[in-house]
């Protein structure tokens, strides 16, 4: 059964401005953020994410994690600091539509936390705040099924990945499969599934946001469970997603280096091309430049050259 939300004007309206700033984000050549940027944003990640969980270290520390070097702090918020790095090192080894790889996901996030990370759980579970039930999740033996019907929609249903992205976090926050660690893992399978379409979303923290307006993320959780529908939880989204994508598109410091055009290029996975296909993608740079780049990608055997001069063919293996 496809999971219950409406697609409103408002969801629409998000879509398409989100939509315009990924082109410009990709006209710009910013889909890949330099390298310090891409570190620093992970650690942006991995520090929000488990803040709003409860985790007491800084980015400070959890930078410092990263290097290898050691840090005093709780055992238990250095485990999951660990847990995180290891998981975000390898994001790109989980496989967003698979069951097998998100249960995998849980248990390299979840070890050492708590018992039988990687399985479902065999007992009830129920939100409470204060003396209010916030959320009585559906009985235990319901979940096995619930979880393969989410992983179907996921695979067959034609909605856009910012959707599906948006319904599977709800979705997954209302089944609560786990009895620990269903926050992060919302949040980390939502950035899976829009990886797949756009790999901008491998370097944006839009944890921070959802961090930010921590009530407004709960409150819309609620709220969809009071309507029997994502509905609400999709609008604040989105809304996380688009406000994500504003800082890369605002930094003016960044110089494309041949290292990054050469980077970009390989990203377009092209087997062979010539100079000239390589300055149809950088538009702004002369052919001198461009005979740079290239001298330098064979060098580094990113790729070989055949031929002499303006015939010359460049091939990646």
């Amino acid at each position: 059964m496809k999971p219950p939300y409406d697609i409103t004007p408002n969801i629409l309206h998000q879509i398409t401005a989100i939509s315009e700033k990924l082109g410009a984000i990709n006209a710009r050549f910013l889909s890949k953020p330099s390298p310090q940027l891409r570190k620093q944003n992970r650690v942006k990640t991995i520090h929000a994410s488990l803040q709003i969980e409860g985790n007491t270290l800084t980015e400070e520390q959890i930078t410092a994690l990263i290097e290898n070097k050691r840090v005093v702090g709780p055992k238990k918020d250095i485990q999951e600091v660990s847990n995180a790095i290891q998981v975000y090192e390898a994001i790109k080894s989980y496989k967003c539509l698979s069951e097998n790889s998100f249960l995998k996901a849980h248990k390299d996030l979840m070890t050492g936390l708590i018992p039988n990370p990687g399985k479902y759980r065999k007992q009830g579970v129920a939100i409470v705040k204060g003396k209010k039930l916030e959320h009585l999740a559906p009985p235990h033996a319901n979940v096995p099924h619930l979880m393969k019907d989410l992983f179907n929609y996921l695979k067959n249903d034609s909605d856009p990945a910012l959707i599906k992205s948006c319904v599977f976090h709800y979705e997954l926050e209302f089944i609560h499969p786990f009895l620990d660690g269903n926050g992060r893992m919302g949040r980390l399978w939502q950035t899976f599934i829009l990886m797949q379409q756009y790999p901008v979303f491998e370097f944006l923290p839009f944890e921070t946001i959802i961090k930010e307006s921590q009530k407004k993320y709960y409150d819309t959780l609620a709220l969809s469970d009071k309507l029997g529908k994502s509905t609400p939880f999709i609008e604040y989204m989105l809304d996380v997603i688009e406000k994500s994508l504003d800082p890369l598109l605002n930094d003016n410091t960044r110089i494309l280096k041949d290292s990054d055009r050469l980077e970009y290029f390989l990203g377009l996975n092209i087997k062979s091309f010539s100079r000239k296909d390589y300055m149809n993608t950088f538009k702004d740079i002369s052919s001198a430049t461009a005979s740079r780049d290239l001298k330098k990608g064979v060098e580094m055997k990113l790729f070989q050259s055949v031929g002499n001069k303006n015939k010359t063919l460049y091939h990646i293996q």
